[in-house]
Order: C-alpha cells, then structure tokens, then sequence
C-alpha cells in the first residue's frame, strides 16, 4: 500500500493528512500541542528524504516516518477528511508510491531537468483529481482520475487518462489503476499557494 501525507502551505492554511489521491484535514487554529509535536516531528523526519526517494533505501527511516504518520493519524482519527475542504491544489511532500517515485525520479533525465512541483488538484464536487508532475521549464506528467467519497476518512479512485507532454510533443498513455485513499496511506502534501 502507498503510503503519503500533507501539511500546510502557511501556519494558518489546513493541514490534509494522508492523501496522495489521499485524505485527511486538520486546521491548524485547533490542533492540540501534541498533534502539533507530532506534525513537526514529521515535518522533521521527511525534510531530507527527496519526496521518499530516499527512504525507498532506508528501512529504519521508513519504519519511523511511517509511526509518525500512523501517531498523528490516530490523534486526528474522528476528524471528516473527505468534505469540501479537501478541493484544493495540493504539493507532495513525501510518498511510498512507487510509480510516482518512478517517474519523479527517471522522467526528470528525459526532459534534462529535474522534477519541479509535483501537485494533486482535488475537486469532490466535481469529482476529480489529477496527478501533475512537473519538469521545468516545458515538460509534465499529467494524469486524470474520478473520485467518489465512499465515507468520511476515505476516497475511492480511478484513473481515467495519462500523458506525458514536452514543448511540443505529447504521449498519451493508457489508464492504469483504481482504488481506495484513507487514513492508512502516506502520501505527504501540502496545500500549494
């Protein structure tokens, strides 16, 4: 299972905690001193782990980011992640995710850059989400997926378009996956902006 995570732009935006198609909010006026202590022991746990490229390598480092998540979640476990709050444009920070780690990691030589934001618009109303990574100053991964709100930690998804565009080029790629984000999956993002 994936794993991801996501924190606030500025100390007054919302908090979304796991999400990587993923979900779960917190506003930062009413978190406790200790969900505070936990997000910042996150916060200080990924800081140097390059997106979780790096973790990938790193068992022990793994295991406790993955407690830190797991600790903050169970401190925030009554709170509704799936509302309206949640449609946002949203910066990864850390994530398990092996594909997306994949393409961060061996697209960026492709395009001769490294990757740049790699973001997640969210809208539940409309019911979408789209992965979007980024390869200054002309290239991007792009992929479109639906979303259905199946209760108030946990959103199934399913991935509906790829491609990967360059100046003037563009690779569509088919759909690959479906599933399920909730409180168990660590992908760490922020809101962006």
């Amino acid at each position: 299972m994936a794993t991801c995570f996501s924190l606030p732009a500025t100390p007054n935006s919302f908090m979304h905690f796991p999400f990587n198609a993923k979900s779960h909010k917190i506003h930062c006026s009413s978190l406790t001193s200790q969900s505070l202590s936990a997000k910042d022991n996150l916060l200080r746990l990924i800081s140097d782990q390059e997106r979780g490229l790096k973790t990938q390598s790193d068992p022990q480092k793994l295991s406790e980011i993955i407690k830190a998540i797991d600790d903050l979640a169970a401190i925030r476990r009554d709170t509704v992640t799936t509302d309206a709050s949640l449609s946002a444009t949203w910066r990864l920070l850390w994530t398990t995710e092996k594909e997306q780690l994949y393409i961060i990691k061996t697209a960026a030589p492709f395009f001769g850059t490294k990757a740049g934001d790699v973001l997640q618009v969210i809208d539940v109303e409309k019911g979408t989400l789209n992965n979007v990574i980024t390869f200054p100053p002309d290239g991007v991964f792009f992929v479109r997926s639906t979303i259905h709100v199946a209760s108030s930690q946990r959103v199934n998804f399913r991935f509906t378009s790829a491609v990967l565009r360059g100046k003037n080029w563009e690779f569509p790629l088919p759909p690959f996956g479906q599933g399920c984000v909730g409180l168990r999956l660590y992908t760490l993002i922020m809101r962006f902006g």
